[in-house]
């Protein structure tokens, strides 16, 4: 039987980076997931994902996010690989929505550089845009995208090169205390730890069906768009255009500047809120999805509404307040639960890296997480 310090199930984002934390720090760690990380049956795949500082959410998770930039970068040039590229953030509604609202309370909680910009501004800065009159955008320097698989990759690289085992394409199938320690049943071997971290994504609950708080797994769909013509082209190039959010009357679009052959990424926030069971839900992309997406285009980037080169789907896992959920299990802290994302936290997996390798080796963090805590679903 194998034992270890810490069995991380999950190797997505959050997983992935805790595994790499706790090799560094000379724990014997195992990261078990049920496929091979990357994969595009969970969260963590899609190319990309945006990362910005005046966090509309709330402001408390601001001073992660600035403890989430240098770890990028360290990421970087520990595996060679660029992952993390600035190109602005623009964040564009009226000016009472909850989007503008919520980053302008941050921007200025904090003191994080941003400007304010009339629709008219927005456009002469960005023509790509087509804007109504009552909208401003607030617009960030220091916000970018990162790449996401990759970034998976490095992180998993260097946790093996440190030590950590490895195990893809097996199933996790039940996590329990035992004694002071945890088992860790798979579809393959029993394995025994002092701690565990569950970070399994839409899986979580079938690995912890107790736990004390209404998990939803909703399905989200991303799409890939080929500009008009070259002249539409040239206003989506990196350099020329930002990495955006953008609230209307139907919700919150997002997307990024045109990426080589791949064009320009666009997807709607929560897309349609849909419940759906990660084992049996339709991975598919529909002309009702794809509409949907569209929406955006025609009314705000009319340059961007081509040919559709690629669509995805992926998960979100949504706590009943949007809000992360990282903290030891009431009555067995030697299980952790790492459920950060509610469709908002890869920008800081090695932040939250960090603070998972804190709580498996002292029970204890630096960081705030008391709003991620289990306690405020009691």
């Amino acid at each position: 039987m194998a034992s270890f310090d810490v069995a991380i199930i999950g190797l997505g984002a959050m997983g992935s980076a805790a595994l790499a934390a706790l090799a560094s720090r000379s724990r014997r760690a195992i990261g078990i997931d049920r496929y091979v990380p990357g994969h595009d049956r969970g969260s963590s795949h899609g190319a990309t994902r945006v990362i910005r500082l005046g966090y509309f959410e709330h402001p408390s998770y601001v001073p992660l996010l600035r403890a989430a930039y240098p770890l990028w970068r360290e990421l970087e040039a520990r595996s060679g690989h660029p992952l993390l590229t600035i190109t602005g953030i623009v964040e564009i509604g009226a000016p009472d929505s909850e989007l503008v609202e919520g980053t302008l309370r941050s921007s200025r909680l904090h003191g994080l550089a941003h400007d304010i910009l009339d629709s008219h501004t927005v456009m002469a800065r960005f023509p790509a845009f087509r804007l109504p009159e009552n909208s401003i955008g607030v617009f960030q320097p220091e916000g970018g995208f990162l790449r996401l698989e990759p970034a998976i990759e490095a992180m998993l690289t260097l946790a093996r090169r440190a030590g950590a085992e490895i195990a893809t394409d097996e199933q996790a199938l039940a996590v329990k205390p035992r004694g002071h320690g945890v088992r860790v049943v798979t579809a393959r071997r029993t394995i025994d730890a002092a701690c565990a971290i569950v970070a399994a994504g839409p899986w979580l609950k079938s690995l912890l069906p107790d736990l004390p708080v209404a998990i939803r797994v909703t399905r989200q769909v991303s799409g890939w768009f080929e500009p008009r013509d070259a002249t539409d082209a040239a206003l989506f190039a990196p350099g020329r255009f930002p990495v955006f959010l953008l609230q209307n009357q139907h919700g919150i679009y997002y997307g990024f500047p045109a990426d080589g052959s791949h064009g320009i990424k666009i997807a709607k926030h929560h897309h349609f809120d849909e419940a759906v069971d990660p084992d049996r839900y339709d991975r598919s992309v529909s002309p009702r999805d794809e509409t949907a997406i569209r929406a955006v285009l025609g009314a705000h980037l009319p340059g961007a509404d081509g040919r559709l080169l690629a669509a995805k789907t992926c998960l979100y896992t949504m706590t009943p307040d949007g809000d992360f959920l990282i903290d030891q299990i009431p009555g067995h802290p030697q299980i952790i639960v790492a459920s950060p994302c509610s469709g908002h936290g890869f920008k800081f997996a090695p932040m939250i890296g960090e603070i998972l390798a804190d709580l498996a080796t002292t029970g204890a963090t630096a960081h705030d997480i008391s709003r991620f805590s289990l306690a405020r679903f009691s």
